[in-house]
């Protein structure tokens, strides 16, 4: 994330243009109804100041600039092309409505555009990182580990489908969900990368984090909202305990705990607190999940009942396979490995070769004291994983139970 307290002009320049974009492209967007034509006029306005700012001082009122000068570019865009695209006439001889530059902060409005339901979650993510999130295209297609060109592409097919498009806030309980999982998804790609030589990239997680703030300051109130932020918080905060020095992954049994970032839990805490009251939902539950395990100083005080229970409450309203996966690893803990074992058979047809299920049974395995087998399943794990760092912990665990 930006760093406020640089003494660099340039980076407090760089800092206010990226909280500034997502507001101005909002208001562009509204006003034009062309996602494409508005990102590109915003792009020259920004690269305006950049160029202009230094030299000739800041505006009174940076973003009322950024507003008039992307849509001034727009309207010059789009006089160009009246010859082959006369639809675009009546917009381009539009005048801004007076007062709206000061009016509103669109951001909201643009994340909710960028998680429209016609898009794949994969376009809503990368289309959010760009246009909200303030990423290059190429940040992104390394995030995802994808040539530029093939991100490129994406992007440009999901602004194509976002076309006229209404850019009112929906405040529409399933629109809101598709919102919340976008952000669910970027943060979770972010903690633990699925592919890759880095278990984690911090600046998808942290945007995530922004996002989610965001979102909350307009829906205070919003359990599910509340929740999810909390989520997000009471894990990130184990981040820097997640690897050893050498970038290898260190579990959370064996985390050094000092290293947890204790502000992020406080707050977390504090939101899973506010968040928990029904009709819970999966955000909620996870949340509390994550407030037992941040909360304790040692792993072998963790309230594993407890997470039983929520783990139970979260299945019977998700259905999910993984987390059955982890409701067997608290049923372990709680009544013995051979129990987590037999909750474990219910999910293979569901999630036969995951390699998440064979890592589960591995360690299901080693706590029984089967280390043969834990061994088997560990390998297996292993070759199942794109991501470098698991790989590694897994082969490391399988040679230790050899």
């Amino acid at each position: 994330m930006p760093n406020s307290t640089t003494s660099d002009p340039h980076e407090h320049l760089e800092d206010l243009l990226r909280e500034l974009t997502p507001q101005v492209l909002g208001a562009v967007v509204r006003w034009s109804g062309d996602f494409a034509l508005a990102e590109d006029a915003v792009q020259e306005a920004l690269l305006a100041a950049a160029t202009t700012w230094p030299r000739d001082g800041r505006p009174d009122n940076p973003k009322s600039w950024l507003i008039q000068t992307a849509t001034r570019r727009l309207i010059d865009e789009v006089r160009q092309q009246q010859a082959r695209r006369r639809r675009e006439e009546r917009a381009a001889l539009r005048e801004v409505p007076p007062g709206e530059v000061e009016e509103y902060d669109d951001t909201l409005r643009l994340l909710f555009l960028c998680c429209h339901p016609s898009l794949t979650p994969a376009s809503a993510i990368a289309l959010t990182l760009r246009a909200v999130g303030g990423l290059t295209t190429a940040e992104i297609a390394t995030a995802y580990l994808v040539p530029e060109a093939t991100m490129a592409q994406r992007i440009s097919r999901a602004k194509s489908k976002l076309k006229g498009a209404s850019f009112e806030l929906d405040a529409d309980p399933d629109r809101l969900r598709n919102v919340l999982h976008v952000l669910y998804l970027m943060f979770n790609e972010g903690y633990t990368s699925t592919s890759g030589p880095a278990l984690h990239r911090s600046d998808l997680s942290s945007e995530a984090i922004r996002l989610t703030r965001a979102v909350r300051s307009q829906l205070p109130d919003d359990r599910q909202v509340t929740g999810l932020l909390a989520l997000m918080l009471l894990t990130d905060a184990r981040r820097a305990a997640r690897t050893g020095p050498n970038g290898e992954l260190v579990p959370l049994a064996e985390q050094d705990r000092s290293l947890w970032d204790h502000d992020y839990i406080a707050e977390g805490v504090g939101l899973a607190v506010e968040a928990f009251q029904t009709p819970l939902g999966e955000y909620q539950i996870q949340a509390a999940i994550a407030a037992l395990h941040d909360e304790v100083d040692r792993a072998e005080d963790t309230d594993w009942p407890q997470i039983l229970a929520l783990y139970g409450l979260l299945e019977d309203l998700s259905g999910n396979p993984m987390v059955k996966l982890n409701r067997a690893i608290a049923a372990a803990m709680v009544d013995g490995p051979d129990a987590g074992l037999k909750l474990l058979d219910a999910v293979d047809d569901e999630l036969a070769g995951h390699y998440r299920l064979d890592a589960t049974r591995g360690h299901l395995y080693e706590l029984r004291g089967d280390t043969s087998r834990a061994a088997e399943y560990f390998r297996s794990a292993a070759r199942g994983t794109t991501s470098l760092p698991e790989r590694n912990y897994l082969m490391t665990k399988a040679a230790s139970l050899r």
